[in-house]
């Protein structure tokens, strides 16, 4: 019964996203179109997408399977999520969409005359894209392979080629009512599974938190193993915060709005909407604890949880309302992956065609249309290249991985960004300076870290003690750039420079006389 509900649930979540790409696809018509969704877009709209972008799979279902194991401790990652929206609306938003076009490189490219600062932002928004994409497909593999009993390459596959399909064809119009979609699925899916969790407990959350604190002594609500060290903890929740204000394909949908204001509005609607999900997902995560863990009919003879911690939303709905309860949640958790996957396509074929060739290669001076054939190309590189890495990456542990990309997001994008808008100060030798100092330091400490130094090469103990390192990387970057710009003769302008506006003006009209030639009649 659940295969058949799970199947209609996906297949008409599928054929939905194809006609939403169908739609979009007769409305993009230059590389504005594609990039940007022509910045036309509403706040509230964006709002919803840029929510769609960032609860990927693991806010779903693995936050929530965190609860069985680690109770309080999964809260720091909910919490420090969340702090860094309210941060990325004072500090980025509206700057953001003021001097950038298209992506993050514009926006260094109207502050830096210097092809090297172009490159370093490449590097850095490509292997975020890249590592941060091999995760979400590894785990798109995996749930497809437990839940419909597909082989992995079959799975992954599957989830590329429509990926593919979406974002060549309907780029970020397509990608934006896609992640509006699963966006609103999401929601309801919380909705339901806390309602009904809260329904076992006539309705009241003290009931159900009083209900938690009588499990051992109240284990769950009290800090635990994660956050035994407060240096770690802290250094989590900063890499967190700070790792979302660095994420590409985060920051490029503030280019699709119409000016500074809506760049704002949109992220206030993005932090209410995903801090009503964490707090709809601390009922379902406790709600689980006490339901789903109590009932051996989700256990293995061992008294593990069947199909892994992941499983545990599914177990609950199968609990709270049934098959066809648990079929929904199993499609938006596949529309869930094939969102942000799309996301995370737009950011790097936005990397790749415009940001290497039009702005290094080119140097601002490509040709619009062959740029945006070349988008389209880039995307299917892209996911090969997806294809082929999340292949040899499925059987080892890729928590490095995340921790990876949010490191060199918030130790490397994200610095030389808030300098670049903010201090004048700032010379095109800093910025490499603390780009590449703050990619190198969240490499090295990963690394030589108990993740991978310890936990996939077998060492005996770790060269850096950490396994976090953005408490140490993030300070390095930012006195990297402080020293790197010393001595600097004449600082950097907070304007446009001459070529950047050049580009600019040479973009504007082209979408210009793309929107005028679609709006004439044809015969």
């Amino acid at each position: 019964m659940i295969m058949s509900a799970a199947s209609i649930f996906f297949l008409l979540f599928v054929t939905t996203s194809l006609l939403l790409t169908w739609q979009a696809a007769r409305r993009t018509r230059s590389a504005a179109d594609f990039y940007t969704a022509g910045g036309q877009l509403p706040a509230w709209q964006n709002g919803l997408a840029l929510a769609g972008d960032y609860l990927s799979a693991a806010a779903f279902l693995g936050s929530i399977g965190m609860y069985l194991g680690q109770g309080y401790d999964s809260l720091v990652y909910a919490v420090g999520t969340l702090a860094g929206w309210p941060l990325l609306m004072l500090l980025l938003a509206d700057k953001l969409r003021t001097l950038g076009r298209y992506s993050v490189a514009d926006v260094l490219a109207s502050r830096f005359d210097d092809r090297r600062v172009r490159l370093m932002s490449i590097i850095s928004s490509l292997t975020v894209t890249v590592f941060y994409l091999i995760v979400q497909l590894v785990g798109a593999g995996k749930l497809l392979q437990l839940l419909f009993g597909l082989p992995y390459l079959a799975a992954v596959l599957l989830v590329v080629g429509l990926m593919v399909l979406q974002v060549a064809l309907g780029g970020m119009l397509a990608t934006t009512w896609v992640q509006m979609l699963k966006a609103s699925l999401m929601l309801l899916c919380a909705l339901l599974l806390a309602g009904g969790v809260l329904q076992r407990f006539d309705g009241s959350p003290a009931q159900l938190f009083a209900a938690v604190r009588r499990l051992e002594h109240g284990w769950a609500l009290l800090p635990g193993k994660a956050l035994a060290d407060p240096v770690d903890a802290l250094s989590l929740g900063l890499g967190l915060s700070l790792g979302l204000l660095g994420l590409p394909h985060i920051l490029m949908r503030f280019f699709t709005v119409t000016d500074a204001r809506a760049a704002r509005r949109s992220v206030g609607w993005a932090t209410g909407l995903i801090g009503l999900f964490f707090l709809l997902n601390i009922i379902i995560g406790y709600g689980a604890l006490l339901l789903v863990a109590a009932d051996g009919r989700f256990h293995d003879a061992a008294g593990k949880l069947l199909g892994g911690g992941n499983m545990a939303a599914l177990h609950l709905a199968s609990l709270l309302g049934g098959p066809w309860l648990q079929a929904l949640v199993a499609g938006v958790a596949f529309a869930t992956i094939l969102a942000v996957v799309a996301g995370l396509a737009m950011a790097g074929a936005s990397a790749v065609s415009h940001d290497l060739y039009a702005l290094w290669l080119c140097r601002g001076a490509a040709d619009p249309r062959r740029e945006w054939q070349l988008s389209r190309l880039a995307v299917l590189l892209l996911g090969l290249l997806a294809v082929l890495l999340s292949t040899l990456f499925q059987n080892l542990n890729i928590a490095f991985l995340v921790g990876l990309a949010f490191a060199i997001a918030a130790s490397s994008n994200f610095p030389v960004l808030l300098l670049a808008l903010n201090w004048r100060g700032l010379s095109a030798r800093g910025a490499l300076a603390g780009g590449y100092g703050g990619m190198l330091a969240a490499l090295l400490c990963i690394i030589t870290g108990p993740t991978v130094w310890v936990g996939m090469l077998g060492r005996p103990g770790p060269l850096f003690p950490y396994a976090n390192p953005a408490l140490f990387s993030v300070p390095l970057a930012f006195a990297a750039a402080w020293l790197g710009s010393l001595g600097t003769s004449r600082p950097s302008p907070l304007t446009p420079h001459a070529e950047a506006q050049t580009l600019q003006q040479t973009t504007t009209a082209v979408a210009s006389a793309s929107s005028t030639s679609q709006q004439e009649p044809t015969t």
